[in-house]
């Protein structure tokens, strides 16, 4: 039988106890060192992100810009009466298309009427006054002749022929003028055109003083569109023509410009500037212009409403994709990445009119600059990404 002291015992059992922790402890402390083994490799291999890159380059591009506009057809005739009567016949409708010398309205006024013939009897009157003046001159003339009677009765006589002939004439523009008032009463169009509202209906009185109009014809053969040009792009435009350039001329070099209708279709013919107003409307800063279109079909009206859109070609443009920049305290940027493949943030000018999705670009950026074209607006200056090349036509497609 194999006894151990007390002692021997508890001194072993110390023993195993020490020599579990210390195990414990290397197992802890090898633990330990490879957790930051880990860190430390994940820190040196931290993944960089793969971006879209485009390589700026220039560009011819139009920027379109546009401009609202109000329609005008080529004449805008108001339809007046010039005498007054009542609305005895109206042979139009509201809207409907008219030639000109057309008949549109007839009002009855038969004190005209009476005119005329009150005209045509003193005509009668005064013809035969004339007639009786001129027996006397060819009587007293002999007598004259013969010293029978004086030369003063001659003259006498050959002066009332004369008022006599004179109240012949008058007579004869009486019924001219009575004959012009019963004209008056039938109504023709001026032009060919659409007839407007009819505000007064059978029966009613009118006058010359009338404040509404019987009608409004509209000739919209052809239709001016009037929008307004600030101040700032009427100086710019009259700097460019002052240079051995008259204003005409540089108008007449404006390229042809489209009308937007009110369903945002394109009209299907193009018109062009005609006119600048040399005076500026005080109130709104703008000088207005007037660009002719024309409608052969009567598709436009006038009165109506329309977006004028001028283009302007520009040779060596340098655009970006609207999405690939971020805007920050009223200020635009884009993401320049550089040769070592660094991040940095850039901010850029650009023109206030834009074409489709893009932004023309007149600072900020050079040919040969690299942008990322996915804007996130939280890269940091510095930043390290994986830049894959895109073709240029792939993000411009077929704008000229």
């Amino acid at each position: 039988m194999n006894l151990k002291p007390e002692w021997l015992k508890s001194r072993q059992l110390l023993l195993k106890v020490a020599g579990t922790a210390s195990l414990l402890s290397m197992l802890i402390f090898s633990s330990c060192g490879n957790g930051n083994n880990k860190n430390k490799g994940g820190e040196g291999a931290e993944q960089i992100l793969d971006y879209k890159v485009l390589e700026i380059q220039p560009r011819q591009a139009t920027l379109n810009v546009d401009y609202p506009a109000s329609i005008q057809g080529q004449q805008n005739i108001e339809i007046r009466p010039k005498v007054d009567g009542y609305v005895e016949k109206i042979y139009v409708d509201e809207g409907s298309t008219v030639t000109k010398g057309q008949l549109l309205f007839k009002i009855s006024a038969p004190q005209y009427e009476q005119d005329v013939r009150t005209a045509q009897a003193g005509i009668k009157t005064a013809e035969a006054d004339l007639a009786l003046a001129r027996m006397q001159v060819n009587k007293v003339k002999p007598l004259v002749q013969q010293d029978i009677i004086s030369k003063y009765e001659l003259e006498t006589a050959e002066y009332n022929e004369q008022s006599k002939a004179a109240a012949l004439a008058q007579a004869k523009a009486a019924l001219v003028n009575a004959q012009i008032n019963v004209g008056y009463t039938t109504i023709t169009s001026p032009v060919n055109g659409v007839i407007g509202s009819l505000p007064y209906k059978l029966g009613s009185l009118v006058s010359a003083n009338t404040t509404e109009p019987l009608t409004t014809v509209y000739n919209t053969a052809n239709v001016y569109a009037y929008f307004a040009l600030n101040e700032k792009a009427l100086l710019a435009f009259t700097r460019d023509s002052s240079n051995k350039t008259s204003l005409s001329a540089k108008i007449a070099k404006l390229p042809d410009v489209s009308l937007i209708l009110p369903d945002s279709s394109v009209y299907e013919h193009t018109g062009r500037v005609e006119t600048i107003n040399g005076l500026i409307n005080t109130a709104t800063g703008a000088a207005n212009v007037r660009a002719d279109f024309i409608n052969p079909r009567g598709v436009i009206r006038s009165g109506s409403s329309a977006t004028v859109r001028i283009p302007n070609v520009i040779k060596n443009a340098i655009m970006v994709p609207q999405s690939a920049t971020y805007e920050l305290q009223n200020k635009r940027f884009v993401y320049v990445v550089d040769a070592q493949k660094k991040v940095k943030n850039t901010a850029i000018d650009v023109m206030d009119n834009t074409e489709r999705q893009f932004y023309v670009v007149t600072g900020g950026l050079k040919p040969g600059d690299v942008i990322i074209l996915e804007s996130s607006g939280n890269l940091k200056d510095g930043t390290v990404i994986k830049p894959t090349p895109v073709s240029a036509q792939s993000v411009y497609g077929d704008i000229k």
